[in-house]
């Protein structure tokens, strides 16, 4: 073959080739907008039925409210009281008050926004649990806390069942919270900690309340330190004596 009519084919088959690309491109691109369009009616058809169950009348499960999995701990418990019931107690505001050695802090559950971790507290708290027990941790600088909830007052302690995490979506950790201590994701136990000032944490912690009244009572204990200075065992020693609950 002469040398230009080797060109002029070799140009018509990159010519093809192109043509052919643009084909298959083209035949892809329409591809994925029906992947695409078939993606959002699936999402439109799920949102619907989310819909339809949060509101249908006649959904039975909806109706009979949340339920709460409360799974083997990863040790004993200290005290054993049992696991409260999987249908939280509490679907609304509910009140509580810690009695302690050194005053009562007066708390408001948010038994809608963390249902279980409010049914958890408040089932532990009417078997007695967290009386005649110390809280064992107190901290300053970046995290503020007066941390209870453990009957050993070793900090390793727990009620033998864990629960998953709730409420924690955006959430931040100033001065009056109310949150549960954990040793890792969705390990709630009974361990809790009241922040009395301003905290730096990742929401990695179900916020379940707020102090209403007694927040000076927290500042006294931090005002005295704690052993080692920054994160350690409270100077002035506090005792849980009771925890009422009062709720709808």
């Amino acid at each position: 073959m002469a040398g230009k009519d080797r060109k002029k084919e070799l140009a018509r088959q990159r010519y093809e080739r192109q043509q052919q690309r643009r084909a298959q491109e083209a035949a892809r691109a329409r591809r994925l907008k029906i992947i695409s369009a078939a993606a959002a009616v699936a999402v439109i058809a799920v949102g619907g039925a989310v819909f339809m169950v949060v509101t249908g009348k006649d959904d039975e499960s909806t109706a009979a409210g949340p339920k709460c999995d409360y799974t083997a701990g990863r040790g004993p418990a200290s005290k054993d009281v049992g696991k409260p019931p999987a249908k939280p107690a509490y679907t609304g505001t509910v009140q509580a008050t810690v009695k302690t050695n050194n005053g009562d802090v007066e708390m408001q559950l948010y038994g809608a926004k963390a249902p279980c971790a409010v049914n958890s507290f408040a089932y532990l708290a009417q078997k007695n649990y967290f009386d005649k027990t110390p809280c064992h941790r107190l901290t300053s600088g970046g995290l503020n806390v007066l941390q209870c909830g453990d009957p050993t007052g070793q900090g390793t302690g727990g009620p033998g069942y864990e629960f998953a995490n709730e409420n924690t979506s955006g959430a931040t950790y100033t001065e009056g919270t109310l949150a549960m201590a954990n040793g890792g994701p969705d390990t709630n136990g009974s361990q809790f900690f009241l922040v009395y000032k301003d905290s730096q944490l990742q929401p990695d912690y179900t916020v379940f309340g707020k102090i209403t009244k007694g927040l000076d009572v927290l500042k006294k204990v931090a005002d005295g330190g704690s052993d080692p200075k920054g994160d350690g065992k409270p100077k002035k020693k506090v005792e849980i004596q009771d925890v009422t609950i009062a709720g709808k």
